[in-house]
């Protein structure tokens, strides 16, 4: 998933919210209907990253994206609106009583799922929530990471593992990290290259999370038995990561996930869904 707007569409993203057998759900006093937390990205603004705002924005829940869902599209006066959704997962607490209704929002709730259904105001919703009820249990996130642009190897006359990051592959690590948080990764894994520890820094430096540099993830060092070791380890893991490595060790990194191998650009994250190591979904945010 790697939404681009096209002329005439509204881009917009949201949540699924959903905990011990009920989904967070909202009311707009302005068109007397109740939906899912959603709303417009900003610009320049990553879906995933709008999403988790914007349920943030409307019920004052934090949350972290889980599977992604089929968006959906329907007409918004003379524009098509787009709207991106995801399975959310609570992060903290989970009471909305505290919420300050205003103009937007009147109304927050945590409805049981069997009654959603008749809540919901739109078709469009009761599909998507019957989708999200679909995907099972929680899923966990392996964010596969290739290091932002760097110095060319024809312009960088030094050791290759201190070739650093251009201002383009430094953008492009700032944008990761919100994305990175959408997801909820609490663990930093690495090659020990300074352009890839310099790729994954600003979501430490946001996150306040230590960077594990392994040299066995460097283009120098890396084999497929030393990747498969660390993948399967990051799989049986209970909990979200991000591994950020080089063009030429990506294949061994697919080939221990268990998915195909495609072209992976600087800075893209490519994000895999999994449950006790199975992979559920893979979805692709661009650099």
């Amino acid at each position: 998933m790697a939404p681009t707007s096209r002329s005439g569409e509204v881009r917009a993203a949201g949540a699924v919210v959903l905990r011990k057998g009920r989904v967070l759900l909202v009311h707009r006093p302005a068109y007397d209907d109740w939906s899912f937390p959603k709303g417009k990205l900003d610009r320049g603004e990553r879906s995933p990253v709008a999403a988790v705002r914007e349920v943030a924005e409307e019920t004052g829940i934090r949350v972290r994206l889980g599977v992604p869902l089929g968006g959906q599209t329907y007409p918004n006066g003379p524009r098509a609106k787009v709207v991106d959704y995801w399975v959310g997962r609570v992060v903290g607490d989970h009471d909305v009583s505290g919420y300050a209704v205003n103009s937007e929002i009147d109304e927050v709730a945590w409805v049981d799922v069997d009654k959603a259904e008749r809540r919901l105001s739109y078709s469009r919703d009761r599909r998507t929530l019957r989708e999200a009820l679909g995907t099972g249990r929680k899923t966990l996130a392996l964010v596969v990471l290739r290091h932002g642009k760097a110095r060319s190897r024809k312009a960088w006359r030094k050791d290759d593992r201190k070739r650093p990051l251009l201002a383009a592959g430094k953008e492009q690590a700032r944008a990761a990290a919100p994305v990175l948080a959408a997801f909820g990764v609490s663990r930093i894994v690495t090659s020990s290259s300074a352009r890839c520890v310099d790729t994954v820094t600003p979501y430490a430096d946001r996150s306040g999370l230590g960077v594990n540099r392994v040299d066995a993830l460097s283009e120098e060092d890396a084999t497929a038995r030393s990747v498969l070791e660390i993948v399967d380890e990051l799989l049986h893991a209970n909990e979200d990561a991000v591994l950020c490595t080089h063009r030429p060790v990506l294949p061994a990194v697919y080939d221990a996930i268990g998915i195909p191998a495609e072209h992976h650009a600087t800075g893209e994250l490519v994000v895999v869904h999994h449950r006790r190591g199975r992979v559920r979904a893979v979805e692709r945010h661009p650099g």
